[in-house]
């Protein structure tokens, strides 16, 4: 649980307050720790007349077994920039996803080069309604659930990413039911004794804004909000009452800028989290042991170069596609505020508990499959189109990550160099990790019978398509049958 209070503890009362403007800066350090003075002292630049800003604070922290990581979460009030057309705003600003405290009560402290914890904290800013005198709480529970989601899966978000909620923001009607991420326009990056610390705000966008995020790139949609005010202007401020996406306002926009990016850059987006399956259909049920499975070579062949890295971190961070809108909770079992196998840490590879098993590595072989049965639900399904247009006939590659278990399926183009999957052999699995190579003829096909995706909601479920020739079957199907223990 949560409270709300005048900033009276450590982040927003700090050093100096009540004995002069700075003049108490040093006085007390201890009672102020380190990587919180740091942050408090970038929010104190840009507000130095709200030294105790209202904060939502953890009732019980998260080092002593609380639930949410999110210390505290400080609430300014900003007049904006009238010459720049920037409206009145509330502005919300984390403290728990960076190292505050450098004595691996929370983060495990790997020194002052790098990033402070998780190297950033989350910021908000939301519009002022007309009379309104005190900044609404919900924004806070919003950044907990992010945190929750960072700290279960050791994910970091990076500027330009998005986060599929599927619900409005603040649980009311608003169209506002998404979030992009970039750069807090204000904030400063901040060196503490802990690492360095940036800021990424959060953007409220609309369904339509995110899915065109999702075909072209985040940073692009984010830069035609910054040119729309209604819609965010430069600073990006979320209006929870915006009646109309900025393709309604501009439909220009869409038609121009959107539609010319995705045909120019295609996505950016390599791969994403998503209920997703996967059967070979050339070997028996029962067949364990797949006898008719070949081994190719000794070793598998390894993707090169930066194809690598990106399906690496495609794996790591993944970027959410997520049926519930409150992100998953933390299941870490904590005893007086510690982890009872081991202390968090940054993970640095798929070499993880849900992602070992997709690493190519020696001791699974590679198996040539010739012929597969390919699973999504209706929203993962949505997403192929945008695999095929935006990522295969560019040459490039997409993932769908499994949110239920170690199953990845990549989709690679014959431009992606060193994949395990041929021409000769376009169906190959590495353990639960399946390749498919698809020609551009064969993309181009299957984007004309794949049409009726750009449709969900004419589309009834179960569907399924199938090219007999290519021995290849793709089914979109009820979100239930992934969420079945026996699937």
């Amino acid at each position: 649980m949560e409270g709300v209070r005048p900033g009276g503890g450590p982040p927003a009362g700090g050093p100096g307050v009540g004995s002069g403007s700075g003049s108490g800066s040093g006085s007390f350090p201890s009672l102020f720790p380190p990587g919180l003075h740091g942050i408090y002292g970038e929010c104190r630049r840009l507000y130095p007349d709200q030294p105790n800003p209202l904060q939502v604070t953890a009732i019980l922290k998260y080092w002593l077994g609380g639930p949410d990581p999110l210390d505290y979460v400080s609430m300014y009030r900003n007049l904006g920039n009238p010459a720049l057309n920037v409206p009145e705003h509330w502005h919300y600003v984390s403290f728990g996803l960076s190292d505050l405290y450098g004595d691996n009560r929370v983060h495990e402290f790997t020194g002052t080069d790098g990033p402070s914890g998780f190297g950033f904290e989350l910021t908000f800013r939301l519009k002022r309604e007309t009379g309104e005198s005190a900044p609404p709480t919900w924004p806070a529970e919003l950044m907990q659930g992010l945190a929750r989601y960072v700290f279960q899966s050791e994910n970091t978000f990076c500027s330009g990413d998005h986060v599929s909620w599927h619900s409005p923001l603040d649980n009311s009607e608003s169209r506002i039911q998404h979030m992009l991420l970039t750069e807090d326009p204000q904030m400063q990056p901040v060196q503490t004794p802990f690492g360095v610390v940036t800021f990424l705000q959060i953007v409220g966008v609309c369904t339509e804004e995110l899915h065109a995020a999702q075909q072209w790139n985040g940073q692009g949609i984010l830069e035609l909000l910054r040119t729309v005010p209604v819609a965010g202007g430069p600073w990006l401020i979320t209006d929870m009452r915006r009646g109309e996406t900025i393709f309604e306002i501009d439909p220009h926009l869409q038609q121009e800028r959107v539609d010319k990016g995705i045909e120019t850059d295609g996505s950016n987006l390599s791969g994403v989290s998503a209920k997703c399956a996967w059967d070979d259909l050339s070997r028996p049920p029962e067949d364990d042991e797949d006898s008719r499975s070949i081994c190719i070579g000794t070793q598998p062949r390894r993707l090169s170069g930066k194809d690598t890295e990106q399906i690496r971190e495609t794996l790591r961070r993944g970027l959410e596609i997520n049926s519930k809108p409150v992100l998953p909770p933390i299941n870490a079992q904590r005893q007086n505020g510690l982890n009872l196998d081991r202390a968090p840490s940054r993970k640095d590879s798929l070499e993880s508990e849900s992602s070992a098993a997709i690493i190519p590595h020696e001791l699974i072989r590679t198996r040539q499959l010739e012929s597969v049965h390919l699973k999504f639900n209706q929203e993962s399904g949505a997403l192929i189109p945008l695999c095929l247009r935006g990522r295969l006939l560019h040459g490039r590659h997409f993932t769908y990550k499994s949110i239920t278990g170690d199953t990845a399926i990549t989709f690679v183009s014959t431009g992606v160099e060193g994949a395990f999957a041929t021409e000769e052999h376009p169906y190959a699995a590495h353990g639960p990790w399946l390749q498919i190579l698809l020609t551009e003829e064969f993309v181009e096909r299957m984007l004309e019978d794949l049409e009726d995706l750009n449709s969900p909601e004419e589309f009834k479920l179960p569907k399924e398509y199938s090219w007999p020739e290519k021995k290849l079957k793709v089914s979109i199907l009820p979100d239930a049958v992934f969420d079945s223990p026996l699937h």
